[in-house]
């Protein structure tokens, strides 16, 4: 019996032996008793299946568009775009908090422990964790939601990871359209979990609401930690792993901390920023936090500036897309790759400086795309 080949979606029409994942048929029986294959095929889905299936909660369908919206290929652009489009209404009715923090500072354990404490509450919770990408292989680990074991099993719960993909500001490159197929789902508390953070890496505080650093005690120098940069961003501070013999050290840090924050100026106005203390594994100090979220919501929504926030973060996502359309497709110039290569030549030969060779690039550009000159 002949049996025709399946390639997974992903694979290209003309795509051979490089790409090494096939689809494997399965085996029924017919009446005669002969064994026959059967292809159980993931049903293609239209803009309209994904639409409903995100306003009806289907977490399947949420996570199968979260992956069509991540997509590079051409061909899953055009029906992502489609369907933020028609969820946007749906959108913008919950709290978005951004969670960030040096690696090891507790985050997916503090996460872990506020997600299910809101769960309990009756909150449905979505919780994007970016994971780093590895600049050699590509890949990612991904592994945020096997950390989160107990959230995960929540059904008021929806953990997706994503890779950073090598962006800058230690969020994905869609995070900001994830979210709002999530709140379109019906998310009420979205929770986004960097990284990790440095001073330049601060993107996410233009994409929530409410920016909240985890910091450690015993790290080094307290005051090495306050720096110009993420904690003049933050809403509010929190001292992780305030528990058994660190307790004290805990408290002596978010003093040390709040003296710091009361000279610098608050990350939204209106607001004062403060440090707090908590423990991810006794629960202590969890529900503290949350208070503090929901007081700012409350107060920037009465006064007007957390929709005036939301407008501002909307209008720097819109630059953020254009400027980089306009980066790949002058990037990827047939003129632009030619001159780079002649440039490049001239440069390890040193007939050329970087600065002229940049010159160079930018003369090509300007003639290419500049219709007068």
């Amino acid at each position: 019996m002949t049996v025709k080949s399946y390639k997974p979606e992903w694979v290209p029409e003309d795509g051979g032996s490089e790409f090494a994942t096939a689809v494997m048929p399965g085996v029924s029986e017919s009446e005669s008793g002969e064994s026959i294959p059967v292809y159980n095929k993931i049903k293609k889905l239209t803009c309209e299946d994904y639409v409903n299936g995100i306003l009806s909660g289907d977490r399947m369908i949420l996570a199968r568009a979260i992956t069509v919206i991540e997509s590079n290929a051409p061909k899953h652009f055009e029906l992502g775009q489609e369907i933020i489009r028609r969820i946007l209404p749906y959108t913008g009715n919950s709290v978005r908090v951004g969670i960030t923090g040096i690696p090891g500072a507790g985050k997916s354990t503090f996460i872990e422990a506020l997600g299910c404490m809101l769960c309990n509450e009756g909150k449905k919770i979505a919780v994007l964790a970016v994971d780093p990408s590895s600049s050699v292989t590509k890949g990612s680990i991904l592994g945020d939601k096997t950390r989160m074991e107990n959230l995960s099993r929540e059904s008021n719960a929806f953990i997706r990871p994503s890779p950073s993909g090598g962006t800058l500001g230690g969020v994905a490159r869609k995070s900001r359209e994830t979210l709002l197929l999530c709140e379109a789902a019906g998310y009420d508390t979205i929770l986004v979990e960097t990284v990790g953070v440095g001073q330049g890496e601060t993107t996410v505080r233009s994409m929530v609401d409410f920016f909240l650093v985890l910091v450690l005690t015993g790290a080094g120098d307290e005051l090495q930690g306050i720096k110009k940069g993420v904690i003049e961003l933050a809403d509010a501070i929190l001292v992780n792993k305030a528990d058994g013999n660190n307790k004290q050290r805990a408290a002596v840090a978010k003093a040390d901390y709040n003296q710091v924050l009361h000279y610098l100026r608050p990350a939204t106005e209106g607001w004062a920023t403060k440090a707090y203390t908590c423990s991810s594994i006794t629960g202590e100090g969890i529900s503290v936090i949350w208070n503090v979220v929901t007081e700012f919501k409350a107060k920037m929504e009465s006064s007007g500036k957390l929709q005036k926030r939301r407008k501002q973060q909307e209008w720097e996502w819109i630059l953020q897309m254009a400027w980089t359309y306009i980066h790949s497709v002058i990037s990827q110039d047939s003129s632009i790759i030619e001159c780079e290569k002649i440039l490049k030549e001239q440069l390890n030969s040193g007939d050329i400086t970087a600065s002229v060779a940049a010159q160079k690039i930018i003369d090509v550009a300007k003639a290419k795309w500049a219709p007068y000159n």
